[in-house]
């Protein structure tokens, strides 16, 4: 093993194992934004116990929450908008293998989640979803194709349930939970 790839290793290892159990938004956003080179805008958070897949390839926007427990792959890039809701137990993969090739490489593909969005508690979204500006994916829901702007989908795979009520949102506040 290489020194270079010792220290990746190691720089993943303190921030799945260590700062992300760290009860301070402040350390650990620093840890984020300086050591794993994620951009993060101002009144964003990232609460405890989320993992971290590889450093960089993470853009969120401001007053967006990263609920507890979940799994950023930022190996394809994540791209998340502004008062967009993460809820817990969320993961999106940015990465795959082709099936199909005696090599089994791996591939990837972003992740964009446009402003206003909603992601309910367990879902999954895959490589090259982009859901658009107030899509909601349901709960326990895992996303495999595009979500246009405006619409509700849930099941495994997702499905259209129905447009939101509103093509209006109200602009997210800071959600910082004490301890969390």
């Amino acid at each position: 093993m290489t020194p270079i790839t010792f220290a990746s290793e190691f720089r993943l290892y303190l921030a799945n194992h260590w700062v992300s159990a760290i009860p301070s938004h402040m350390v650990r956003l620093f840890f984020y934004r300086k050591i794993m080179r994620a951009q993060i805008g101002p009144g964003s958070s990232i609460l405890m116990g989320c993992w971290l897949d590889c450093s960089g390839g993470i853009v969120i926007g401001k007053n967006s929450t990263i609920n507890q427990h979940c799994r950023l792959d930022g190996r394809g890039g994540i791209q998340i908008g502004s008062s967009v809701s993460i809820s817990s137990n969320v993961i999106i993969l940015t990465a795959d293998h082709d099936l199909d090739s005696p090599d089994f490489p791996g591939r990837t593909a972003p992740v964009i989640i446009d402003d206003h969005a909603y992601v309910g508690t367990g879902a999954m979204i895959l490589k090259g979803v982009h859901l658009g500006t107030g899509a909601v994916l349901g709960a326990g829901s895992v996303a495999t194709h595009d979500i246009p702007a405006g619409e509700i989908w849930a099941g495994n795979p997702a499905r259209k349930i129905r447009m939101r009520g509103t093509d209006r949102y109200a602009e997210g506040l800071p959600y910082r939970r004490l301890f969390q």
